[in-house]
């Protein structure tokens, strides 16, 4: 089991759904940015998402394009990222990290090489989201035989016709991303996703997390009464761009975290 399996295996033993985060490495710099990843597994965080900074990210909105343009002329890259990863593992062997971006810096890098390399660094899981399933061979079946999760991200527009396709090679977890659209776009609905993740889980045993317009505890409470977690990007992404301090980006983190686990 990986730590992303052990964690979903222990939560679901606890009646509890996952808190997922993202934050995009190297932003505003290294070493900001990595006390905040510090920072979260103690602000009730079951899952760090590290966001690898990458020139043209496609599916996300202004707070996460931002963010990877300060990490990017902040000198962020690959093999950066995978030293912060590096970093946070001295202190923490237990929380699961999962490196989120796109393919073009991996496949700069040596898909072969980087899967050595992430995996030394202590990063657990993969969510590459310009590769579809039926690029799987690229990256997706090498990451699972190297001891990694691949995790895919299913949307509304994932219908019965496609979704086994989707969940054919991925572990870990299924992100399923509760609006059509980018990052940080809209608010998600509760009511709306609801019969969705039904439906996905209905399909799987893999755990099913939520994503995309969670911004509040309420609406993490929400959304963590009907799935096996809930992600959180923008809104944390939007306080590291505003300077905010790390305390008081980690106490929002805590309160979504709150929000979450009250189930």
């Amino acid at each position: 089991m990986t730590r992303i399996d052990d964690t979903f295996a222990k939560l679901k033993r606890a009646g509890k759904p996952a808190f997922v985060t993202y934050v995009m490495a190297g932003d505003p710099n290294f070493a900001a940015s990595l006390e905040v990843v510090k920072g979260l597994p103690a602000a009730g965080v079951d899952v760090i998402e590290l966001g690898l900074p990458f020139t043209d990210p496609m599916a996300d909105g202004p707070a996460i394009q931002l963010a990877g343009q300060r990490a990017l002329a902040a000198g962020m890259t690959l093999n950066k990222t995978l030293d912060l990863a590096r970093e946070f593992r001295q202190g923490d062997n237990t929380t699961p990290i999962v490196l989120m971006g796109y393919y073009n810096p991996i496949y700069s890098h040596g898909v072969d090489q980087f899967l050595i390399d992430a995996k030394e660094a202590g990063v657990d899981g993969l969510i590459v989201v310009d590769l579809p399933p039926e690029e799987d061979d690229e990256l997706c079946i090498p990451a699972n035989a190297a001891g990694m999760n691949f995790i895919r991200l299913a949307t509304p527009t994932t219908d019965a016709a496609r979704l086994p396709k989707v969940l054919e090679n991925t572990s870990g977890f299924l992100y399923y991303v509760s609006i059509n659209g980018i990052t940080g776009a809209a608010s998600a609905d509760a009511q709306a996703v609801a019969p969705e993740v039904k439906r996905i889980k209905a399909a799987t045993d893999i755990p099913v997390c939520v994503g995309f317009g969670i911004k509040t505890p309420e609406a993490a409470r929400a959304i963590g009464k009907i799935a096996d977690g809930v992600v959180v990007g923008s809104a944390i992404v939007d306080l590291v761009g505003q300077n905010k301090p790390t305390n008081e980006v980690l106490a929002f983190v805590k309160s979504l975290a709150d929000g979450a686990h009250d189930c």
